[in-house]
């Protein structure tokens, strides 16, 4: 085990974060062998902010989610360290309905396929006002009314006459536009929108997002936003961590990561955004495969991939290095990649 990763040391608050993830370690145990998918993970979360946590399939990031929310499955997946404290509280030693009633109630989450989330043979109404019901007691025309009013939150149009229509009648935005509306039911402190925007189009994307930055703000909600995407959280994120092989190997100011990459995986991350101003050009692309989380490559699990890998990155795991204004870097030479030295 590496030791722990701390997220912006200079700028941690006297009072209790509304969320904090401390060097945490997941396992999955496997008739193939023990995958070691999260490796000392830490970040925090404010009220009123947004966290985007970036990496491909495969980096940790829904695992990380599925832990904070009491979720993962157990077997094959094992805590094997850290805490997850909220408002203080440490939920990994809560009982089990302890944390049911923290689950959707103080942390909701918004999962990335909304077909498959919902309930095909149920209204989105009653989907939505069963929460109501049967967590806040609300009588089934007040938990009608209800969800008549997160329905229009969400800027679903006539949504007085749609709460009568099921799941498979809805666009795939407005599908996922119910998926916020029921995350919303019981007013969360804290919102995980896990890949949000998959399998929806360029604009209805955008709208998306725009809709989570608007309800974020007016709630004053603290959100983790999960993507592969940069080019989606641009406009949306305070600061980005980025995860890869269950670590976070970068965490910075949205803009200061955009303007200078301080990991090498960043920085490929960026370089294969489409430009407009390149029109023609051959797409930019990490090469290789993530690494295989039971046979993890030894010292920098980046380095096979990596262009500027030299021999100390084969044989040693990057320190997190603290580059100033809260930035870190899991890079031997992030502060020559920093400086354009590399």
């Amino acid at each position: 085990m590496t030791g722990p990763q701390t997220d912006f040391p200079a700028a941690r608050a006297s009072t209790p974060r509304l969320l904090e993830v401390d060097d945490l370690y997941v396992e999955f145990h496997t008739r193939d062998g023990i995958a070691k998918v999260i490796n000392g993970v830490s970040y925090h979360l404010d009220p009123g902010e947004t966290l985007a946590v970036l990496g491909e399939s495969g980096s940790g990031k829904s695992v990380t989610a599925q832990t904070i929310m009491g979720i993962l499955d157990i077997p094959p997946g094992k805590v094997t360290g850290g805490r997850i404290l909220y408002q203080d509280r440490d939920l990994l030693k809560m009982s089990k309905e302890e944390r049911r009633q923290i689950r959707g109630q103080e942390i909701a989450m918004i999962f990335q396929d909304a077909l498959s989330a919902l309930n095909p043979v149920f209204t989105v109404g009653n989907q939505i006002s069963e929460t109501l019901r049967k967590r806040k007691g609300l009588s089934k025309s007040d938990a009608t009314r209800r969800a008549v009013e997160l329905m229009d939150l969400v800027k679903i149009p006539g949504a007085r006459a749609r709460i009568k229509d099921y799941p498979h009648q809805f666009s795939g935005g407005m599908r996922q536009r119910v998926m916020i509306a029921m995350a919303l039911a019981l007013d969360p402190k804290v919102l995980i929108a896990d890949e949000p925007t998959t399998a929806l189009d360029v604009t209805v994307q955008a709208q998306i997002m725009d809709l989570l930055a608007d309800l974020r703000r007016d709630l004053n909600m603290g959100m983790i936003l999960i993507t592969h995407d940069l080019g989606v959280v641009a406009d949306v994120a305070d600061r980005i961590a980025v995860m890869y092989a269950g670590r976070i190997v970068e965490h910075a100011d949205v803009h200061a990561l955009y303007k200078k990459p301080a990991h090498p995986y960043t920085e490929g991350l960026l370089d294969s955004i489409p430009r407009l101003d390149s029109k023609g050009a051959e797409l930019a692309t990490i090469k290789g495969l993530p690494p295989n989380l039971m046979k993890p490559p030894t010292g920098c699990a980046f380095n096979p991939r990596c262009k500027y890998a030299k021999d100390i990155c084969v044989t040693d795991v990057p320190p997190l290095l603290q580059l100033g204004d809260g930035r870190t870097s899991a890079c031997h030479f992030a502060k020559e990649l920093l400086d354009g030295r590399l």
